[in-house]
């Protein structure tokens, strides 16, 4: 969800009168469905990582679920969240639809295929791997985190013209640059001490309060400051823990300045999230990963970890690394300088500029078929998201500037 909204929010930034839908495709389509399947996908991340991981692997380019498992599993899904989403493409009729997630992109795809949906479909894909599920021949462009992700598309047929390194869609605060001693006074922390970010993804998944416990037990002089997500649980837990523990803690649950939280650290622990690693590398902030799910997590970590930005670690190792790392500066130093390389802070503006692009090129195709198109035009920018929200569409104003496909 966070990506669909880094690009309504630029969207909002670069053209204030394009019209914005985020629709989170399996609540509105529906409701069982969305329970079964992100139920089903989360449960297993939590207690069968390793099954999981599994099934992942299988369906990477060449394997043998990347063929007819994977048009068998899209079957299913359109038979099932297809009809009422072919009522709402057919009276919204955007110009573009984009997906952050690779089950509602199936979905847009059969759409596209039958003639339903007639504009410009993108893939804005949030992991630095490439893999079979993001991939429909009837996707205009594909949004991907860097430079290097563009063979992986070629591997699948995907030629570079489709392509576009814009990066991971983040929100246009992490394109500013932060006081990093004033944001530290700002949480309550003391501004010469480092500060480690702490954190196991927006569900608050992974090994937190172990890992809190572990790095208490070094005594090594700096502070804490640890995000829980949306764990409730967790974060009570943590702040009833903390209250015994020798070095200076924060903790947080589902927080909306990330980029604050990132701008006070000298480096990152936890987990490798594509959006996560996305926003790090934009704040060129050091990341050491502990032991990642097996899946994209770890395609994840292998593409930071060759980057130079990101470690991969074990629990185990937790203690020794970070004193290692605090006593070589140089060290993280050159980290972040590998971060800043592979950043891409303005990826939200650039995929904006590259729809609007793809719209105005169709146009021209289609003036010069001579198809009539209205007079009083503009854009509609439909996101179809795959996600625990609420459903909420969203109108702007209008301008007749801009341009709106009734082909």
């Amino acid at each position: 969800m966070r990506t669909a909204e880094a690009l309504k929010k630029a969207a909002g930034v670069l053209y204030p009168e394009v019209d914005v839908v985020i629709l989170d495709t399996f609540r509105y389509a529906s409701p069982l469905l969305e329970k079964v399947v992100i139920g089903a996908y989360m449960e297993m991340l939590k207690k069968t990582p390793t099954i999981y991981g599994y099934l992942y692997r299988q369906s990477e380019c060449g394997r043998p679920l990347s063929g007819r498992g994977k048009l068998e599993f899209n079957r299913i899904l359109n038979a099932l969240a297809a009809p009422r989403l072919v009522e709402y493409v057919k009276d919204y009729r955007p110009d573009v639809i984009v997906c952050t997630h690779p089950f509602p992109l199936g979905i847009a795809s059969r759409l596209k295929n039958k003639g339903i949906f007639r504009g410009q479909l993108f893939a804005s894909i949030t992991d630095f791997t490439i893999h079979s599920f993001w991939v429909f021949p009837e996707v205009d462009y594909y949004l991907v985190g860097s430079e290097v992700l563009i063979p992986q598309c070629q591997e699948y047929g995907i030629g570079p013209e489709r392509v576009r390194a814009t990066g991971i869609p983040i929100d246009t605060a992490f394109e500013k640059q932060y006081d990093k001693h004033r944001i530290k006074k700002q949480m309550g922390l003391d501004a010469d001490t480092p500060a480690i970010l702490l954190m196991g993804g927006g569900l608050g998944m992974g090994p937190l309060e172990q890992a809190l416990k572990i790095l208490d037990n070094t005594r090594k002089q700096y502070q804490l400051i640890v995000v829980t997500g949306a764990n409730k649980a967790l974060q009570e837990k943590l702040n009833k823990m903390v209250r015994h523990l020798t070095c200076k803690v924060k903790v947080f649950g589902f927080v909306d300045n990330i980029h604050h939280l990132m701008a006070a650290s000298d480096f990152m622990v936890g987990k490798a999230g594509g959006l996560t690693c996305a926003e790090a590398a934009a704040m060129s902030l050091p990341v050491l990963i502990i032991d990642p799910l097996p899946g994209q997590e770890e395609r994840n970590t292998e593409f930071m970890a060759a980057s130079g930005a990101g470690v991969r670690i074990g629990e185990k190792d937790l203690p020794q690394a970070v004193q290692e790392y605090l006593a070589e500066p140089d060290k993280l130093a050159g980290m972040a300088c590998a971060a800043s390389k592979i950043g891409k802070p303005e990826a939200a503006k650039d995929a904006i500029r590259i729809m609007v692009e793809a719209v105005n090129y169709y146009r021209r195709d289609i003036n010069s078929l001579k198809i009539h198109l209205p007079t009083k035009t503009f854009y509609d920018i439909l996101t179809l998201v795959c996600g625990k929200v609420d459903f909420s569409p969203v109108g702007v104003g209008i301008a007749h500037s801009f341009v709106l496909f009734r082909v």
